[in-house]
C-alpha cells in the first residue's frame, strides 16, 4: 500500500507518518503548511504542498505517486474559533472532504480513514462514552466531524471505498522532543505557556457537575494514536468496503485541575491556577469506552498520563530552556 497522509506535517500527522514508515508502509505527505512544519517530514518522505481544497492537485497527486489508500488528517480544529469563524470551518473541514473524497474516488483508492473527534458526542450523559451513545456536538468544530463522517460514510456505501472514522478523545505526549505540539490550543501546552512566565495557568469554569467542578477528559498518548491509524489502515487494506468508527482513547477520567497538579509535579513547577469563565462549546465530561477497536482490531493504549506530560514537557523544554526548575 502507499498511502496519502494529508495534514502530516502536522503534530498528529507526523506521528502517523513515523508510524506508517516503521511498520513497512509507504508514506506521501500532502500539507498546506498552514499548521504543519515540512522538517517534520522524515527524510525518504515526499512532501507535496496543496490544499484538500484544490481538487485537479490532488488528482494529480494521487495519480502521481500510485496512491492506494488515504489518512485524512488535514482540517481546522479549535473548538472556539469554530463558534467564531463557522463558515471557515465548514468551508475547510467538509468542503475540503468533499473535494477530496471526489478525487478518491475518482483515481479508484480502495481505503480512506477519516481524523475525526470526540467532539461529536457534545455532552454524553454517560460515565463511558461508546460508539452507540448518541451524537449532539456542541460546536461548529465537532458538527464538521460528525458531518464528515456522514460523508465518508455515505461515500464508501455508494463506491465500496473502504472506510474508518476514528473518534480522538484529547491527544497529548510527543514521540520525540522535536515533534511536539507546538500549539497552544490544548490544555497541557497552555499550561505549560503559562508556568513558562511565570503566570498561574487558567481553569475555563470550576462550576461544572463534576466532582471539582473542572472538566473531565479523556487524554491518548499521540504516539498510541498514531499506531491505531496503522492498525485501521492495514484493516481496511484487507477488507474492501470495510466501514469502521472507533473510539480512540484510555477510558480514563482526569480533571483539568488533577492534570495541571500533575504537571505541576512532573515540571517542579508549583503555580496554583487561577479560575475564568467557561469558553462556550466545552462539555463537562468526556470519557471513551475503547473496548470496540481493542475487540475488533487488537489495539489497547499503552502509554499513560505521566508518560504525555513528561514527553510533551520535553518538547518544551526543547524549544524553551528557560522553563526548566532544579
Amino acid at each position: 500500500m502507499t498511502w496519502l497522509i494529508t495534514g502530516g506535517a502536522g503534530y498528529i500527522g507526523a506521528h502517523v507518518v513515523r508510524a506508517l514508515t516503521d511498520a513497512g508502509e509507504r508514506a506521501v505527505v500532502y500539507d498546506d503548511l498552514s499548521t504543519g512544519i515540512a522538517e517534520r517530514v522524515p527524510e525518504g518522505v515526499l512532501l507535496e504542498v496543496g490544499t484538500v481544497l484544490d481538487g485537479v492537485r490532488l488528482s494529480k497527486v494521487l495519480a502521481g505517486h500510485g496512491i492506494t489508500g488515504v489518512i485524512h488528517l488535514a482540517a481546522k480544529k479549535q473548538v472556539g474559533e469554530s463558534v467564531d469563524m463557522p463558515l471557515h470551518y465548514y468551508r475547510e473541514n467538509i468542503e475540503g472532504l468533499r473535494v477530496l473524497l471526489e478525487a478518491v474516488t475518482a483515481a479508484g483508492i480502495t481505503s480512506f480513514v477519516f481524523s475525526s473527534s470526540a467532539a461529536v458526542y457534545g455532552m454524553p450523559e454517560v460515565d463511558l462514552v461508546t460508539e452507540e451513545t448518541p451524537c449532539a456536538p456542541l460546536s461548529p468544530y465537532g458538527e464538521t466531524k460528525l458531518a464528515g463522517e456522514w460523508l465518508v460514510r455515505a461515500t464508501g456505501r455508494a463506491t465500496g471505498l473502504a472506510t474508518a472514522s476514528l473518534r480522538y478523545f484529547n491527544v497529548a505526549g510527543a514521540a520525540r522532543p522535536d515533534l511536539a505540539d507546538l500549539g497552544v490550543f490544548n490544555l497541557i501546552p497552555m499550561v505549560f505557556e503559562k508556568l513558562t512566565e511565570d503566570a498561574p495557568p487558567r481553569i475555563f469554569g470550576d462550576d461544572y457537575p463534576t466532582p471539582d467542578g473542572t472538566c473531565v477528559r479523556d487524554y491518548i498518548h499521540v504516539v498510541d494514536l498514531a499506531e491505531a491509524h496503522v492498525v485501521a489502515a492495514r484493516a481496511l487494506a484487507a477488507s474492501p468496503g470495510r466501514d469502521l468508527t472507533l473510539n480512540i482513547g484510555r477510558g480514563e477520567g482526569v480533571s483539568v485541575r488533577e492534570m495541571i497538579d500533575r504537571i505541576n509535579a512532573i515540571t517542579g513547577h508549583h503555580r496554583a491556577p487561577t479560575v475564568t469563565p467557561r469558553r462556550p462549546g466545552d462539555p463537562a465530561r468526556v470519557v471513551a469506552s475503547a473496548d470496540r477497536i481493542t475487540g475488533e482490531l487488537g489495539w489497547k493504549a499503552k502509554h499513560d498520563v505521566h508518560d504525555m506530560i513528561a514527553s510533551a514537557w520535553d518538547g518544551w523544554l526543547r524549544r524553551f530552556p528557560s522553563a526548566a526548575r532544579d
